[in-house]
């Protein structure tokens, strides 16, 4: 148990000890020692600005560099732009999910030529799917430059619409 005065104290929430400057525990924007004066109807917390939609250029390049990345490191630039770029605008949303499902659809294919390489037909397998994955990833990316939308032949659709 604590009196208030040794470790785990109200002394140890603020900086130079007791209370902030008006006394009050929740600070000026109340909720407690972080801060968090966040209403029930709101989506993001105090502080913090809902990400602004990007122009259609941005968009586009975004896009293009999405697909353009994916020839180079399969799965990880698509994961991450759509988790980074998904609210910034429908274009680029619907770009980089349909990019990153060609491309866990295009691990699964790496994956199974791993496993039957030991068959002797895996190097076909790895070999036809490096393959499908810079075409179509270059078809892609030029659709996307030229603003329209495109969808990959042989994706399996994990993440839906």
């Amino acid at each position: 148990m604590s009196d208030g005065h040794g470790p785990g104290g109200p002394g140890d929430q603020y900086p130079g000890g007791g209370q902030p400057a008006g006394g009050k525990a929740g600070g000026q924007y109340g909720g407690g020692q972080y801060g968090g004066g966040q209403q029930p109807g709101d989506q993001y917390p105090a502080g913090y600005r809902p990400p602004q939609p990007m122009t259609p250029e941005d968009q586009r390049l975004w896009a293009t560099l999405t697909h353009v990345g994916g020839i180079f490191s399969n799965v990880l630039v698509p994961v991450i732009a759509f988790f980074v770029l998904r609210d910034r605008g429908q274009f680029v949303r619907e770009h980089t999910r349909v990019a990153l499902n060609f491309h866990i659809t295009m691990a699964i294919a790496y994956f199974a030529g791993i496993l039957t390489s030991v068959l002797g037909i895996g190097f076909l397998v790895i070999t036809a799917a490096g393959i499908v994955s810079i075409v179509f990833g270059i078809l892609a990316a030029l659709a996307a430059n030229q603003g329209q939308f495109y969808r990959y032949p042989l994706a399996i659709e994990f993440i839906k619409q």
